[in-house]
């Protein structure tokens, strides 16, 4: 046990321990949450959910793994409407975790496969990499001549060749080239282009429906697979995974945090279908959170003198140590603003930072009110 024990220490001494937070004071102002268009607390969405019997009534419980659960119907429902919003098939995972760890592993299989991913990918397609033991490189992020010479020197030597990015990056807000990266991929045979959606989905694209979304016609053939995550704007658990009908049957068949995995609840995914159809014509929402973003990013800038990346929804205040990021989330506290501290392993040393992340349910004095209290307690401000 002493070697726990000192690995624990090294954690404390480096300012990287960390513990589950309790349960903060109903007067703070949240600028933690993912919850982007403010819809986690909206109790008219949950009466008006509630009060439809159909939907209401459905199981709380799945007790089996989808390929052996009894009720199929609001997971058959929810997936029709998924096929219809993006012209592909839809298959849902447990979470945007399950996807990337799963689907990631049984797409590889079969053949001698080379993942190609951006350097910034979350942990989950880390560790679906991982876990499909398929070679892989990584590319500097959003460097889409890297990813080119990376695919010119090693591509041939491969049977399949897959493209890992995300739309939105968590950490830093900023997007993927996804024109560039959806021509690579229709430029190269045997490619397939694979998307996570997690932070666009319900902020970004035509309907909220991501930024793949947005692609011209021609170019949205380019993604092969996109991933959507519901916990995030959509208010809701679980995650979905657009693709043609044949890599669903292989996701089916292969994706063993699909096969082994007890199913969500049917009545999340009644949820979720509802939060879903009414994300579609939130435009009021998307355009207010934009206007959040316009504000805290000249905000931003302004304090820092530096010339920061596109406004976003996702916003970084680095610091630089995983210390100071703790020490000056814990004063802004005091203010009433909660932010919260990123560090090692999360962000690449150097670059520990407060994650900023805005809601529609925020206020134009919300943001100058964090705005405020950084520079309260910046030095030489």
């Amino acid at each position: 046990m002493n070697s726990y024990s000192r690995q624990l220490s090294r954690l404390k001494e480096e300012g990287n321990f960390r513990t589950i937070p309790e349960a903060g004071a109903a007067d703070v102002t949240d600028f933690s949450t993912n919850d982007y268009l403010g819809l986690g607390a909206r109790m008219d969405l949950r009466d008006e959910f509630m009060a439809d019997s159909v939907r209401s009534s459905a199981s709380l419980t799945s007790s089996a793994s989808r390929l052996l659960a009894a009720d199929q119907m609001s997971y058959t429902r929810f997936e029709n409407y998924l096929r219809k919003l993006y012209g592909r098939e839809a298959l849902l995972f447990n979470s945007g975790y399950h996807a990337n760890a799963g689907l990631i592993p049984a797409l590889t299989s079969g053949a001698r496969t080379l993942i190609v991913a951006d350097k910034l990918v979350h942990a989950s397609i880390i560790d679906g990499i991982m876990l499909s033991k398929a070679d892989f490189r990584r590319f500097r992020h959003n460097d889409t001549a890297h990813l080119r010479r990376i695919l010119d020197a090693e591509a041939g030597k491969y049977e399949r060749v897959i493209i890992v990015a995300e739309s939105i990056y968590s950490m830093d807000g900023d997007a993927a080239p996804l024109e560039e990266l959806a021509d690579i991929r229709l430029s190269r045979d045997n490619t397939l282009l694979y998307i996570d959606e997690a932070h666009a989905l319900g902020v970004c694209g035509p309907r909220g429906l991501g930024l793949c979304a947005a692609l011209p016609e021609e170019k949205r053939r380019g993604v092969d697979v996109m991933i959507g995550t519901l916990g995030k704007a959509c208010a809701s658990s679980g995650a979905f995974a657009i693709m043609p009908e044949e890599l669903r049957h292989v996701a089916v068949n292969r994706a063993r945090s699909f096969i082994f995995s007890t199913a969500l609840p049917p009545i999340c995914c009644e949820w979720s279908m509802f939060m879903m159809q009414h994300i579609e014509s939130m435009d009021s929402e998307r355009e207010h959170l934009q206007s959040l973003a316009r504000q805290l990013h000249k905000g931003l800038s302004l304090l820092t003198g530096n010339s920061l990346p596109t406004p976003s929804h996702i916003q970084p205040f680095i610091v630089g140590s995983a210390s100071r990021a703790v020490e000056l989330s814990q004063r802004l506290l005091a203010h009433g603003v909660k932010v919260l501290p990123i560090r090692t392993p999360t962000v690449p040393p150097g670059t520990e930072r407060l994650r900023i992340s805005l809601s529609a349910a925020l206020t134009a004095a919300d943001v100058q009110l964090l705005i405020n209290s950084l520079k309260h307690e910046l030095p030489n401000s």
